[in-house]
């Protein structure tokens, strides 16, 4: 696989907290640990993370 472009979020700051990056891949998003680059990392649909995101907006996952 190609190198990735990792991106993390605007709002992420550098505090030491686990932050999640993102990169596109040709058919699908990969995510991983910003404190862990090397580390692994998972590849979901567009359409699942989409409905991820929806659902945190709507308070779903809320601990």
């Amino acid at each position: 696989m190609e190198k990735l472009n990792w991106r993390k979020s605007t709002w992420s700051s550098n505090g030491g907290e686990t932050c999640v990056e993102l990169a596109r891949t040709p058919r699908s998003i990969a995510l991983r640990d910003s404190k862990n680059p090397d580390g692994p990392y998972i590849e979901v649909s567009r359409r699942s993370l989409g409905r991820l995101l929806a659902d945190v907006k709507l308070g779903e996952h809320n601990l």
